[in-house]
């Protein structure tokens, strides 16, 4: 492929899909660190800890975003990544709650800023239009194939070894991603048209009020996050406690999650062919509700089973794909060219602020209060965001062809059309 034939490219990529894999590692490794620290009380920790993180992204990706054409982008780059590393090689060796808390903190603020950095320099590498759509659709193969695959590998691994050692792989997957960044030619950013760092914050969440396809987007948005937080917050009480799994098999319903994230993502593309985004991400909307209120139907007439808690996790994964796989479309169909980066980056903050809702619901009320309680909770929220999307985002509403871009415009929304592709999977670590 032409696209990899790109010397400085292919280590980023590299890089990319390193850091996804260890990170996907570390995923499943703090569930059960949280697990073996906090017992029963291990929902709440990783509530906490995801908490944590959705404000660190909330707050500093945007800010990074902006600020992201002043700085030193390969060294910086760097620097991120050997703090990840560092932070991650300390987690094994935690003996307190509060210290998870402190060393996520840190280490989701450099993800935090790792993010937008990234994500802006491939369209100053990869600067041909069709080679540049590649590398798009290659990126989003990357978080979606590590979503299902990091929890398998897991699970391998922990037939072998503790699952502490996986803490160790994440770190080296970080300073491998480290040396291959800093070997690349990575220039550093073009100046911002925009002047002030607020106006870029803003601009987008401006545009997502006044646009009625983004403003369900907005709505859907809490439905991904309701139905995800079961997932990513619950599974490891869920299995080890409920199940009576053990540390691998925790993993492996994490993979069925993913699994049906990887079929949807598949066949999604022949189906957008035939239909409107709309009509895809409703009908995920709707699949999400039902299989939230089916998790709540299992945890309420106490038939917790193998055979029962796979499907819904299975038909989660395909609802939030169904959902999160066209957003960048509509995004696109809705906004001007000189508007796309201001959009996407306003999409990631309300995404992540809908998930920093539905976390604390899973992990805090999950452990005080039972499953029954906070799933209904965020099946409530699930509905909400169904209807809110339905009215506010009506059929009449006509999305404008999606802008063709030249080169160079490509390159002024780079950061932002990447951003997208984050949010298809949101990770503890």
């Amino acid at each position: 492929m032409r696209l990899f034939a790109i010397r400085d490219y292919r280590l980023l990529f590299s890089a990319q899909v390193i850091a996804l894999f260890g990170t996907g590692l570390a995923t499943v490794a703090l569930g059960l660190l949280a697990y073996e620290l906090a017992g029963e009380n291990a929902g709440a920790v990783l509530g906490t800890a995801l908490t944590i993180k959705m404000v660190m992204y909330v707050v500093i990706a945007p800010l990074a975003a902006a600020y992201a054409d002043r700085l030193p982008r390969r060294m910086f780059l760097v620097a991120l990544d050997v703090a990840r590393a560092l932070v991650v090689l300390a987690l094994p060796f935690v003996t307190e709650v509060w210290h998870i808390y402190v060393l996520i903190g840190v280490l989701q603020a450099s993800s935090a800023a790792f993010t937008p950095t990234f994500q802006a320099a491939i369209p100053d590498i990869v600067t041909d239009e069709s080679d540049y759509t590649r590398a798009l659709s290659a990126s989003q193969v990357a978080y979606t194939m590590e979503t299902l695959l990091s929890p398998v590998l897991a699970a391998v691994a922990l037939t072998f070894i503790t699952f502490n050692w996986l803490f160790i792989g994440t770190s080296v997957g970080f300073l491998v991603s480290a040396v291959l960044v800093l070997s690349t030619r990575v220039p550093n950013a073009r100046k911002s048209d925009q002047a002030g760092a607020w106006d870029r914050v803003s601009s987008g969440i401006r545009k997502f009020a006044s646009t009625a396809p983004l403003r369900g987007v907005m709505a859907l948005n809490l439905v991904v996050a309701a139905g995800g937080s079961i997932v990513v917050v619950n599974t490891v009480n869920h299995v080890r406690d409920q199940l009576g799994g053990t540390q691998a098999e925790v993993a492996w319903m994490l993979a069925i999650s993913g699994g049906g994230t990887l079929l949807v993502a598949l066949a999604l593309p022949k189906v957008l062919d035939r239909t409107t985004d709309r009509v895809v991400m409703m009908y995920g909307a709707i699949l999400l509700v039902f299989s939230v209120l089916a998790a709540v139907f299992m945890a309420t007439a106490d038939v917790a089973s193998w055979a029962v808690t796979a499907p819904i996790w299975l038909v989660i994964g395909a609802g939030m794909a169904l959902i999160v796989t066209p957003t960048g479309r509509v995004i696109r169909g809705s906004a001007q060219p000189s508007e796309l980066p201001a959009a996407f980056a306003a999409q990631f903050s309300l995404s992540h602020v809908a998930w920093l809702v539905t976390y604390p619901i899973a992990g805090w009320i999950g452990t005080a209060a039972g499953f029954a309680w906070a799933w209904s909770i965020l099946a409530a929220l699930a509905v909400i965001g169904t209807v809110t999307a339905w009215v506010l985002w009506p059929r009449s509403a006509t999305q404008a062809p999606v802008p063709t871009h030249d080169i160079g415009k490509r390159t002024a929304t780079a950061q932002a059309t990447l951003v997208a592709s984050q949010c298809a999977c949101v990770r503890p670590v």
